[in-house]
Parts: C-alpha cells; sequence; structure tokens
C-alpha cells in the first residue's frame, strides 16, 4: 500500500513537469487592439479575402485548420458569419523563418612547455572562446479583425514560437490550440460594450 502512494505522488509529479514543459515551450502571444474602435458595434464577420494564409489562391490543409479554428472562436463570442456586409473580416497569416542562435562562452586551455631554466614542463593558460550555433524554424501566425466599412485595423493578435516537425494530427491540435490562445487574449463579445470573456 505504501508502495503504490510513492509511485501515485511520483506519476502526479511527472504530470505537474510535462504541464509545466508544454506551457514553457508554447508560442508567445502579442495583441493590439485600436483605441478608437466601438467593439459593441460588430456583430458579423466574414474572412477576407484574398485570404493571406492562401495567398497561391487555393486552400491548403493548414489554412482549413486555421478557418476552422477561427470560426469556432469567433462563433463561441457570439459573432453570426456572413458573406454579405459583415462587420467584421477576419483575415488570417502564417509564415515561417529559419532563425540562427549564436552563443559564446569563454573558456581556458593551457599550453605546455619545458622550462629549461627550471627543468620541468610548465602549464601556461591561455583564454579562447567557444561558439555554439543552432538552427531552428520560427512560425509566425496573425489574426486580423478589419472594421469592414472603415477598412481598417481595429484587432490584431499574433503568435510566434519555435515549430517542429508534426504528425497531420499533432499539427491540427498545435493551430487549435495557437489560435485559441490568441484569441484568450480577445476581450470582447458581439454586440456588448465592455463584456470581457
Amino acid at each position: 500500500m505504501n508502495t503504490s502512494k510513492r509511485v501515485a505522488a511520483w506519476l502526479v509529479a511527472l504530470c505537474g513537469l510535462v504541464l509545466l514543459a508544454g506551457c514553457a515551450t508554447g508560442p508567445r502571444i502579442t495583441t493590439e487592439a485600436d483605441p478608437r474602435a466601438d467593439f459593441s458595434a460588430y456583430r458579423t464577420w466574414s474572412f477576407y479575402t484574398p485570404l493571406a494564409i492562401e495567398s497561391e489562391g487555393y486552400e491548403t490543409q493548414t489554412s482549413a485548420l486555421a478557418k476552422a479554428a477561427v470560426r469556432s472562436e469567433m462563433e463561441r463570442r457570439g459573432y453570426t458569419y456572413t458573406e454579405t456586409n459583415p462587420d467584421l473580416w477576419v483575415n488570417i497569416n502564417a509564415y515561417l523563418e529559419r532563425r540562427t542562435d549564436v552563443s559564446s562562452y569563454p573558456t581556458v586551455d593551457y599550453g605546455y612547455y619545458y622550462s629549461y631554466r627550471h627543468r620541468a614542463y610548465l602549464a601556461v593558460p591561455y583564454w579562447n572562446e567557444r561558439t555554439q550555433v543552432y538552427r531552428y524554424t520560427e512560425g509566425t501566425m496573425n489574426v486580423d479583425l478589419v472594421d469592414a466599412r472603415q477598412k481598417r485595423l481595429v484587432w490584431e493578435g499574433i503568435a510566434v514560437g519555435r515549430v517542429a516537425n508534426l504528425r497531420a494530427d499533432q499539427r491540427a491540435q498545435r493551430v487549435n490550440s495557437t489560435i485559441a490562445e490568441i484569441f484568450a487574449n480577445y476581450p470582447h463579445q458581439a454586440g456588448m460594450r465592455g463584456a470581457p470573456m
């Protein structure tokens, strides 16, 4: 019985570490809102045409995932999708960029020489720098809300993070969670003034 309690405690601790590690590797989210915008006036929305994530003119698996995630988040906030005269246009953009991190740190090495005067080998320290280069892919996803009548950006959410090679099901989960994290910083509901979620 005592052993099972220990194992359960270790499992709980391990789950906590996994959750903390997952939080540490998530994307950095930034948002910006237009202070002049009256968000209580917005009730309907549509995707901007052409959608930035579909710059080649056709839908991809990733763009379909992103659009479905955005639709879910907008509907959760009470916005109604319409193709005719929407209050808001929603544009989505995503791109990848190769990055390089370079770090240098000092090290001490020793050169040895024989001293005839002392009749022994002497160690002479000298400083040099070791450099490590780490290459990775960084992904950026933008969600823009544009006032359709004034053609003005009223809210933007940006997620930036490292991108890993993922299977299709993992990619879907990552896109959904990233869109959800972006919209977690959107404090408005359709047609309501100052009604943060």
